[in-house]
């Protein structure tokens, strides 16, 4: 395609924060800045320029900054950005008081309400006072078992006010995924809903707290937040523990102005976790002044958002992309969550909500536009999203065809930004850019401050080349650490061993002439039939274009001294797997791709592992074919999946 998929209009160039902020750099270091590809070389040739000028732009909030930008900036990990700063994350997202919206909810069909500005600092006024009287103190773990409502965005900034460790995850969690997480976290106190509404129907959590409590002594104060009841019933809860409704908990106390604790720039913010597939979960720990700086950055930059601006995302608890959002406040921008199946009562709800609540920029998961596209569903026809400027996509790689049904069934006009990083950071190494062009299939740019490079398997770097995602350079918002690895050597082994002082993310990646990135998918799921490195997203970009397949797996299985491609779909409803579809795929396969992406083996199956963020599980599924255990089926969203994979006897044939 030699025509950009969108384009920005000059004067949408013009009005742009980006721009706004390239001209700040120019004026204030005597620079030449006229395009994002100019800024973002710069960016990473002198990070010390760079990051002291957007904490400016970007009037972070501190009780001290300091004059020190970076200090050991050849180390990774070791690098410290800001070492003599101090600040508070919630004090930075609290900024604007009026009467305005500053979030916006819904849980399906059965609730609808809004927070104001004032509302939520008066909210995280009682909390914060309240938290303190039970004795939470800086470093205390506080953590949520909780949907996605306002009431978890009021406990995150209540924690983070005093200096407290925030984590996260959903209550569709089972009891031992609960406590794999929460088991090493050890939080002192626990906030949960009495339940969650999906798919129509209410769901208790209360006996499941109740459950989790009994191996979680650590906790000692549990609060639940109403969402099934105006008034729960937590007597469950109390039998185990000290418990009391958010009501209750914060009665005693009058809202006020905050006292906001100023922690040091690497002061822990966020536990948050791995999938944890092929063991107990990664506590990946980020620092208040790290995830500022870069959500600040995604939000005001590559998101162009102002305070006028309405976003929202579809996510859970338990998955990065909720604390991301949450990073929107700090714009002054109004959140708008969404708790609950998004094909509930059908698939236009979404839809619906953006266009009745204005939203500005949409977010979801690629799986979730495919789905949509397969639906046949066609808002562009249906709902007035003439306020959408930008969509966005993450969680696997977006396909080709994604991008054409955006444009073509969902708005014309309007930026889609693939987004691609992780929990691992917390943020995007690759992500939008409002001031350039969509090429279909291509993520816009590379992160502002964010080094990335493409290594061949020599450690080369590589252009146009298919390689190793890596970041050459310290960035703000890489992990202080795993909590509970004292020596570093899990940190060190999980991103750093490869390639020495670089990080390696795992994802397999080509940068394109467009200084574009295209996401093979991840370099450890990569396929190797006959020694070349061929990425599963290729394959799956082919296969989920038959109308027949809901959704597909493909792994690599060692087989006569090789690796042979295998491939599992789940057909839809009524389609049974002939020989005809199986030469059709392969054909296609063969010819948008090459013969050595072609499957010796499609079989079909009724169900695909996933975890509870959506993901489908690769690895696990690999390990179940070749027999070896699964060591952490409580990741998975539905673990039973795995038995379909076990024992499979056309896998034991040529």
């Amino acid at each position: 395609m030699n025509q950009p998929l969108w384009s920005p209009s000059a004067e949408a160039i013009a009005a742009s924060n980006i721009r706004a902020f390239s001209q700040q750099c120019e004026t204030r270091f005597d620079l030449n800045l006229p395009d994002y590809d100019s800024l973002w070389q710069w960016s990473v040739d002198y990070p010390e320029d760079f990051w002291s000028a957007f904490w400016d732009y970007a009037e972070i909030k501190s009780q001290h900054r300091g004059e020190r930008v970076l200090i050991d900036g050849n180390k990774m990990p070791g690098a410290q950005f800001f070492p003599d700063a101090k600040l508070n994350f919630a004090e930075n997202l609290l900024q604007r008081r009026d009467e305005s919206d500053a979030i916006v909810f819904r849980a399906e069909d059965q609730a609808n309400r809004r927070v104001s500005w004032n509302q939520l600092y008066d909210q995280v006024s009682l909390l914060s006072q309240a938290l303190r009287n039970a004795g939470v103190v800086p470093g205390d773990r506080v953590a949520g078992f909780v949907p996605n409502m306002p009431e978890t965005i009021i406990a995150m900034l209540a924690a983070a006010s005093v200096g407290a460790i925030w984590t996260s995850c959903s209550p569709d969690f089972g009891v031992n995924g609960v406590l794999d997480r929460f088991g090493q976290s050890r939080p002192k106190v626990l906030f949960c809903a009495d339940g969650y509404f999906y798919n129509g129907k209410g769901h208790d959590s209360l006996n499941t707290v109740a459950e989790i409590l009994t191996d979680l002594a650590v906790v000692e104060q549990v609060i639940v937040l109403p969402l099934l009841n105006d008034t729960p019933d937590i007597s469950v809860v109390k039998k185990v523990r000290s418990a009391a409704t958010l009501a209750d908990f914060t009665a005693d106390f009058i809202a006020s102005e905050i006292e906001f604790v100023a922690m040091p720039f690497n002061h822990p913010l966020f536990i948050m976790y791995s999938s944890g597939t092929t063991g107990k979960p990664k506590c990946i720990t980020h620092s208040a002044g790290g995830m500022l700086l870069n959500l600040r950055k995604e939000h005001l930059l590559n998101c162009d958002q102002r305070p006028e601006d309405r976003v929202f995302y579809f996510t859970t608890c338990g998955w990065m992309m909720w604390n991301w959002l949450i990073g929107a406040l700090g714009t002054g921008a109004t959140v708008m969550l969404y708790d609950g199946s998004p094909f509930y009562p059908n698939g236009n709800v979404l839809y619906d909500y953006a266009a009745e609540e204005k939203f500005t920029l949409f977010g979801t998961s690629a799986k979730y536009i495919d789905a949509c596209r397969k639906a046949g569903l066609k808002p562009i026809e249906t709902h007035d999203l003439k306020d959408l400027r930008a969509i966005c996509s993450t969680g696997s790689p977006l396909v080709d065809e994604g991008f054409d049904y955006i444009y073509e069934s969902v708005k014309q006009d309007v930026q889609l930004s693939s987004i691609s990083g992780g929990t691992d950071i917390c943020g995007c190494f690759i992500l939008g850019n409002p001031t350039g062009p969509v090429w279909r299939g291509e993520i816009q740019a590379r992160g502002l401050g964010l080094a990335i490079e493409v290594f061949d398997d020599d450690g080369q770097p590589v252009r146009g080349d298919r390689g190793e995602m890596v970041c050459t350079k310290p960035f703000p918002n890489m992990p202080v650490g795993f909590w509970g690895d004292d020596s570093g050597e899990k940190y060190q082994s999980a991103y750093f061993d490869k390639y020495a002082n670089i990080w390696t993310h795992g994802d397999f990646i080509a940068i394109t002439e467009h200084n574009g990135v295209v996401v093979y998918g991840r370099s450890d799921a990569t396929l190797n039939p006959g020694g070349v490195r061929i990425g599963t997203a290729e394959i799956y970009r082919q296969v989920e274009l038959f109308d027949e397949v809901q959704e597909a797996i493909v792994i690599g299985q060692e087989w006569d001294a090789d690796t042979r491609v295998v491939l599992f779909v789940r057909l839809t409803q009524g389609v049974s797997l002939t020989d005809d579809l199986v030469i059709t795929m392969k054909k296609r396969i063969r010819s948008e791709c090459t013969p050595r992406h072609v499957p010796a083996k499609i079989i079909a199956v009724t169900d695909i592992p996933r975890t509870r963020s959506g993901k489908i599980t690769e690895l696990a599924v690999r390990d179940v074919v070749h027999g070896r255990p699964v060591k952490n089926k409580e990741a998975l969203a539905n673990p039973e999946a795995l038995e379909l994979f076990a024992n499979i006897a056309e896998l034991q044939q040529d």
